[in-house]
């Protein structure tokens, strides 16, 4: 029986050791803050895979911490699932989004919204897909797992941090809770070593935060409607 090689790794692109990072096993597309790209295969977020990111609540800086990546991808459209809150367009087009590539996408029932995140990944034209979702059966997970995988889309499923304890196919899981000046950041799963420190991700305090004209808006009677962002309700 032939030796095994020295670097075991060789053999296929998708082998690793169990004491470091995964080389990137397809595109990635870099998150913008070093300190977390550091921590994940191939430097970034993966693309043509599912990604948890496992928040603490709706609005905790997902958002924000997304900015960079969304940006880079901002040439193709980029698809809002079931978002938890009405998105306000002025605070993304100061986040530097392009409107018109944004898509807002409601559905009646969780049946529904699998359906359309699925359909939304077979289009292959989408740059990005975020999921808001607060329940999942483990059969839906496997097929949102399969579907992404024959895309290039950045795919991303939002649950609640309690969902850390349940098995899921998912490439990369995060654990995402609010902090002084940002977020924490658990790294729950990945093709790598277990890390059992927390990561520290500085953000910018949305810049509509700090705009005169944002300050006005938040003392002024709230619009009918946010605006500016196309939305679809899924029937």
């Amino acid at each position: 029986m032939p030796a095994l090689p020295k670097h075991v790794e060789s053999i296929h692109p998708a082998l690793w050791r169990g004491s470091q990072l995964a080389r990137a096993y397809g595109k990635t597309v870099d998150t913008g803050y070093a300190v977390l790209s550091a921590e994940l295969p191939g430097g970034g977020w993966p693309l043509a895979a599912l990604v948890e990111l496992l928040v603490q609540q709706p609005g905790v800086g997902e958002f924000r911490l997304l900015r960079p990546a969304l940006a880079e991808l901002g040439r193709r459209p980029v698809a809002l699932l079931q978002a938890p809150h009405v998105p306000n367009s002025l605070a993304f087009s100061y986040l530097g989004l392009p409107l018109d590539k944004l898509i807002q996408l409601r559905a009646p029932k969780s049946a529904d919204a699998l359906w359309c995140a699925e359909q939304v990944l077979r289009a292959r034209s989408f740059g990005a897909l975020i999921f808001w979702q607060q329940h999942i059966r483990a059969e839906a997970l496997r097929r949102l797992h399969l579907a992404a995988q024959a895309t290039e889309t950045l795919f991303l499923l939002v649950r609640p941090l309690t969902s850390a304890a349940d098995a899921s196919p998912a490439t990369l899981r995060l654990g995402v809770r609010s902090a002084d000046g940002g977020i924490v950041v658990d790294v729950v799963k990945r093709r790598g070593p277990i890390r059992n420190e927390t990561l520290s991700v500085a953000l910018q305090p949305s810049p509509i935060l700090l705009s005169p004209h944002g300050r006005t808006r938040r003392h002024s009677p709230a619009p009918a409607f946010a605006g500016g962002i196309p939305s679809k309700v899924v029937t």
